[in-house]
C-alpha cells in the first residue's frame, strides 16, 4: 500500500516546487529581462501558495466527502482535477493570463485536497501500530514533490526552449526601448542559457518552454495518480497487524472524539496556531528557494552558485521537507507527540536567527576561504528549518491521535489542514512584502549614491526620471547595482534578513502557544451506550 500512496502524495507536492520556474515566468517575454508586460516575480511566486492554500481549504471542505465515497473515488477524482489544473495553469501561461494561472493552481488546489487525505487514512489504519511512522511516510512523499518537479521541469523547459534574438552589444537605432531588453552579467548569471551574452535582445523572439513543460507533466501526474487510485485499497474492519493489541486509547469507542466537536476544544486552536506559526518560516525559505540563493550568493561566488546550483539547493530544500517528515515521525514514536512539538519549535528560532549573520559572512569577503563555510552554514541552517516544516505534516496526524482518539483521525486531519493554507499564504506574504520593502529602500539608497551623469549616459534620461523607469521595467535593482561607487557594497544579498528575523518571531511564539496545550477534556469524546 506505501507504493500508490507515495505516488499520489509525491505527484501532489509539485507545488513545492515552483520557484524552480518563478524566475523565467517572470521573464515570459523578455527572457533575459523583464518587459513592461512581464508579470513581477512576486506574482510569479504565488502559484506555490494558491496551490497549497487552496488544498488545505479543500481537504477541511471535502473531508467528510473522502470518508463517504471512500479512498480511490476520492484520490481518482483528485487526479483529474489536479492534472486539469496544471493544464489550465499551463494554458494561463501560454495566454499569457494571471487569472487564468491562478484559477489553474486553485483546480491544483481541490484536487490535492480530494487526494491527500484518503491514502494518509489508509495507511494508519494498515499500520496503527506504527501510525507516527506510516504517516511520516506517506506525507514525505508530498515534502519530496520538488525531488521530481524540479528536475523533470528543467529537462522539458530546457527542449521546449527558444533563445531571444540577439541585437547586438549596444542597441541599434532602428529599435526603441519598448522593442527591446537588455541584460548584464548579473542577469544572465541567474538564467539557464549558458550560449548568451549581455546586451540588447529583441523583446517577444523567444520562449521559455514553461507552458509545454507543465502541459506535459499535467498529464503525467493525472495519470498516476488515477493508477494509484485504482491499486490502494483500506484493510477489512477490525483489522490488527500481527501481534498488535491496541492500548485502551486505541480499542475503546469512548476514548474518541467525534468530527463535529473538534473545533469546540482549545486544543485544536491552540495546536492549529502552533502548527502554522512553526510551517511559516520552512514555507517561505520554499517559496523562493531558487530566486534568493541566487540573490543572496551569485554575485559573491558566481563560479559556485549558478542556475545548476540555485536548482540543487531547492532540491536540497525537498529532501529536508521529506526526510523531516520521516525523522520526527519516527522520534514521536519514541518520545511522544508533545515532546517533538516542543523539540521542533524551541530548535527553530536559533535556525532562523543564524542565517542574516551567515549571509554576512559569505558576501562581506567573498574571497576569504571561510566564505564557502559561511554559505555551507547557510544552507545547513535552511536545511534544517525546512526539516521541522516537514515535521509538522508528519507529527500532526499521530498528535491528533493521541489527543482525539484514531477513529476519525481522518476527517479530523481534514479540519487541521486549513493551517497548510494559513501559513501557505503567511509564509511567502511576509517574505515577499517584507523583501520588496528592503528591495524599495535599497534602490532608494542606490539613487542617492551613484553620479548623476552616469545615470544620464547609462539610461539616456535625467536621474530624476528614476521612477518611471522602474515602473516600466527598464531600471532593476541589478542594473542599478553596475553604477554603485566602489565604496559601496550592493545591497542585495540582504533583502532577507529582516524575514528571517520576522521567521524566528514567529517560531518563538509558536513555543509559547504549544506550551499551552493540554489533554482534551472528557465531556468533548463520544458517549459510549450501556
Amino acid at each position: 500500500m506505501f507504493v500508490p500512496a507515495l505516488t499520489t502524495t509525491t505527484c501532489l507536492g509539485a507545488p513545492y516546487g515552483w520557484s524552480a520556474i518563478s524566475l523565467r515566468l517572470s521573464l515570459e517575454s523578455g527572457l533575459v529581462s523583464p518587459t513592461t508586460a512581464d508579470w513581477s516575480l512576486d506574482q510569479t511566486t504565488w502559484p506555490m501558495a494558491v496551490m497549497i492554500g487552496s488544498g488545505g481549504v479543500s481537504a477541511a471542505v471535502l473531508g467528510s466527502w473522502t470518508v463517504r465515497v471512500g479512498v480511490r473515488q476520492a484520490m481518482a477524482t483528485g487526479g483529474l482535477l489536479f492534472g486539469g489544473g496544471m493544464l489550465l495553469s499551463s494554458l494561463g501561461v501560454a495566454q499569457h493570463s494571471l487569472a487564468m494561472l491562478y484559477m489553474g493552481n486553485i483546480m491544483c488546489g481541490m484536487g490535492y485536497g480530494c487526494a491527500y487525505t484518503p491514502p494518509l487514512q489508509a495507511l494508519i489504519d494498515w499500520f496503527p501500530d506504527k501510525k507516527g511512522l506510516a504517516s511520516g511516510l506517506v506525507v514525505a512523499g508530498f515534502g519530496s514533490g520538488a525531488l521530481a518537479f524540479t528536475p523533470a521541469v528543467n529537462y522539458l523547459s530546457s527542449k521546449f526552449s527558444v533563445l531571444p534574438t540577439y541585437l547586438g552589444s549596444t542597441l541599434p537605432s532602428s529599435f526603441s526601448l519598448a522593442d527591446v531588453v537588455q541584460c548584464t552579467a548579473a542577469d544572465l548569471a541567474r538564467l539557464p542559457y549558458d550560449s548568451l551574452v549581455p546586451g540588447w535582445y529583441l523583446a517577444n523572439s523567444g520562449s521559455t518552454g514553461i507552458y509545454q513543460s507543465l502541459a506535459v507533466m499535467a498529464v503525467c501526474y493525472s495519470s498516476l495518480i488515477i493508477a494509484s487510485a485504482f491499486s490502494i485499497a483500506k484493510p477489512h474492519i477490525g483489522y490488527l497487524p500481527p501481534g498488535f493489541k491496541p492500548p485502551v486509547s486505541l480499542g475503546s469507542p469512548s476514548l474518541n472524539v467525534p468530527v463535529e466537536n473538534v473545533l469546540s476544544t482549545p486544543q485544536f486552536w491552540l495546536l492549529f496556531s502552533t502548527a502554522t506559526l512553526l510551517a511559516t518560516g520552512g514555507m517561505s525559505l520554499m517559496s523562493v528557494a531558487s530566486p534568493l540563493v541566487q540573490q543572496v550568493f551569485t554575485t559573491a561566488l558566481p563560479a559556485l552558485v549558478t542556475p545548476a546550483f540555485a536548482s540543487a539547493y531547492l532540491m536540497a530544500l525537498s529532501v529536508a521537507n521529506l526526510s523531516g517528515r520521516v525523522f520526527w515521525a519516527t522520534i514521536s514514536d519514541k518520545i511522544g507527540t508533545r515532546n517533538t512539538f516542543n523539540i521542533m519549535s524551541l530548535s527553530s528560532v536559533p535556525l532562523f536567527l543564524s542565517i542574516p549573520p551567515l549571509i554576512t559572512g559569505c558576501v562581506s569577503d567573498p574571497t576569504s576561504p571561510l566564505s564557502v563555510y559561511y554559505l555551507a552554514g547557510f544552507c545547513t541552517s535552511s536545511f534544517l528549518a525546512v526539516t521541522i516544516m516537514g515535521g509538522v505534516f508528519s507529527v500532526l496526524p499521530p498528535y491528533e491521535a493521541d489527543l482525539y482518539g484514531s477513529k476519525y483521525v481522518g476527517a479530523i486531519h481534514g479540519k487541521f489542514l486549513p493551517f497548510s493554507t494559513v501559513r501557505g499564504i503567511a509564509g511567502p506574504a511576509i517574505l515577499l512584502n517584507l523583501r520588496s520593502k528592503e528591495e524599495t529602500r535599497a534602490i532608494e539608497d542606490i539613487l542617492l549614491n551613484i553620479d548623476p551623469e552616469l545615470f544620464k549616459a547609462t539610461f539616456g534620461v535625467d536621474i530624476s526620471q528614476a521612477d518611471l523607469l522602474l515602473d516600466t521595467k527598464v531600471l532593476t535593482l541589478s542594473k542599478l547595482v553596475t553604477l554603485l561607487p566602489p565604496e559601496l557594497s550592493d545591497p542585495s544579498p540582504f533583502l532577507y534578513n529582516s524575514s528571517m528575523y520576522t521567521m524566528a518571531g514567529l517560531a518563538g511564539v509558536a513555543a509559547l502557544l504549544h506550551f499551552a496545550v493540554r489533554p482534551v477534556d472528557r465531556k468533548y469524546f463520544e458517549k459510549t451506550k450501556i
